[in-house]
């Protein structure tokens, strides 16, 4: 019996779009911004942050010596928001129906940066708050681990105090999902083109 939602947050509940977060980093003048992004996770001072390693400051201090004389730490971080385009309000809407059925939670990759500004300001769309929407949540700077690695899984199974039996996990990458799905929870894959309420919709009497 599915009891419980974990949903990953980028590519699922927010849309993202890297070329966005490069482009905007060669035009602050990172010499080749690239390959600091791949497909689902980060390199360099960029993974770092999302793992907790470092912090703001430290992650600043990281891309300096890279970036022209002048760039200041808020368009480092502006840059870096340019990876996320926002979260459409049906989407909102459809977590909050949801709750009505589930325990809905919330696990991410990400970085506090990101999640101290463009995420937050994302979920007050309708009036709400981020916390409104979810009965708990992980990020993997807090966790200090990052999908698909097991320990940001252990973390969130002790933290959330779910049962993987029990729980539908919801994120658009085959490898977080295999891992997952090891550990004894549902998956489903929200590829590009499907919305996640569409997918849950099968599991209603589950």
């Amino acid at each position: 019996m599915i009891k419980n939602l974990l949903f990953d947050l980028g590519g699922v509940i927010m849309d993202i779009e890297k070329e966005n977060c490069v482009e905007s980093y060669e035009r602050l003048g990172l010499r080749n911004a690239r390959r600091y992004f791949g497909e689902f996770s980060q390199q360099g001072p960029f993974m770092a942050l999302e793992e907790g390693k470092i912090t703001p400051d430290e992650f600043h201090a990281a891309l300096r010596p890279e970036l022209p004389d002048g760039v200041t730490d808020a368009e480092i971080d502006n840059a870096f928001c340019d990876f996320l385009t926002g979260i459409p309000v049906r989407r909102l809407a459809a977590l909050r129906q949801l709750r009505r059925r589930y325990k809905v939670y919330l696990l991410s990759n990400t970085n506090p940066i990101m999640w101290e500004s463009k995420i937050k300001d994302e979920f007050k769309k309708e009036g709400h708050i981020r916390e409104d929407y979810f009965d708990g949540m992980v990020t993997s700077f807090e966790a200090k681990a990052l999908k698909p690695d097991k320990a940001i899984f252990d973390y969130t199974i002790k933290k959330l105090g779910i049962d993987p039996a029990e729980t539908l996990f919801l994120d658009d990458s085959e490898a977080n999902l295999k891992a997952a799905a090891r550990l004894g929870f549902n998956t489903a894959l929200v590829a590009h083109e499907n919305e996640f309420a569409d997918i849950i919709e099968k599991y209603k009497d589950a």
